[in-house]
């Protein structure tokens, strides 16, 4: 299955979370879509609380399901902490995403297209894969003749407060994952636990 490029603000309303972060989505209407979205009080079962959860923490990275579990079985092979954990840590590490948290993007979707367009440097070097997986430390950049680009100027305006675990220089456009994020710095609305379950009763 490919990865979604549809309505997001349809997604976000049938989840009831916000997939840009802003909130808009739901802001008027927080239901899901369609005719019976308002009305529709149907109590979920065990495998559709967990499928549900599995397509919240997927949909708001916006990875391809095949990418999302091969993501998933990475986690289990790392021997320390709790698989739950090494998931969401590994969804953060991705280069779309700390480009995201050091403020270059107002969106996850936003911040994947400037890496896949070249805009994005990793140590001096230009990346154009949104999954390569960021290492603490590493510098994250804009190459000199994107640091103008209209959207990022925007972003960068935008932006309230970043993650304690990235650092980012306004001056120079460098920003750094500074370590590697703890559990309680995350989504507090995801519930891995009931992703792994997802994937255990496959």
């Amino acid at each position: 299955m490919s990865r979604y490029t549809g309505p997001s603000w349809k997604v976000s309303r049938r989840l009831g979370i916000s997939l840009s972060g802003t909130g808009k989505e739901l802001a008027r209407r927080p239901y899901a879509p369609g005719q019976h979205g308002q009305n529709n009080r149907r109590k979920l079962s065990e495998y559709g609380l967990q499928l549900r959860e599995k397509q919240k923490l997927r949909m708001t990275y916006g990875l391809s399901e095949r990418q999302f579990a091969n993501l998933f079985l990475k986690a289990g092979k790392i021997r320390e902490g709790k698989h739950g954990d090494n998931f969401m840590v590994l969804l953060e590490r991705r280069l779309d995403n700390v480009v995201y948290r050091l403020g270059l993007a107002t969106t996850r979707r936003q911040a994947r297209q400037l890496v896949n367009h070249g805009h994005i440097t990793v140590d001096g070097k230009r990346v154009d894969i949104p999954s390569y997986e960021v290492k603490p430390g590493q510098v994250i950049s804009l190459r000199e003749r994107s640091k103008d680009l209209k959207v990022v100027k925007e972003a960068l305006e935008s932006i309230v407060g970043r993650v304690p675990f990235v650092s980012f220089d306004e001056n120079t456009m460098e920003g750094t994952l500074v370590r590697l994020p703890e559990r309680d710095e995350l989504d507090a609305n995801i519930d891995e636990s009931l992703v792994v379950e997802y994937y255990n009763k496959l």
